[in-house]
């Protein structure tokens, strides 16, 4: 499968929908979820053509891997999600449930989040 470059967050890396900054700088993009699941819903993204978690840790450097890893802990802490504790998802594939066909990181937190999983 072919990255497509018209889903949401193409656009919202060329500028072509709004969108409330969290974090940027020449790899990475974060920005608030619009439909948040949490008090806290941070959504991270490398600025690369990625389709999935598979697609970057397979194709991306390891550099440029560790720098967005890094890059989302960085958030997280300045969110001050790191004392109380914060959730980071990444769904892949259909099974995973990914919703948009470009690697993303959620960062959820600001409550007690309960399970991840039904039980």
């Amino acid at each position: 499968m072919t990255y497509d470059h018209q889903n949401i967050f193409a656009k919202i890396l060329r500028s072509e929908l709004p969108y409330s900054t969290i974090f940027e700088d020449n790899e990475v993009l974060a920005f608030l979820d619009i439909a948040p699941q949490a008090p806290i819903h941070v959504l991270v993204i490398p600025k690369g053509e990625y389709k999935s978690f598979d697609d970057f840790t397979a194709n991306a450097s390891i550099e440029v891997v560790g720098r967005f890893f890094s890059r989302v802990s960085k958030i997280a802490r300045d969110l001050d999600l790191a004392e109380s504790g914060y959730r980071i998802i990444a769904n892949t594939g259909d099974d995973g449930c990914q919703e948009v066909p470009h690697f993303h990181i959620h960062i959820c937190g600001g409550k007690k989040l309960g399970r991840m999983l039904p039980g």
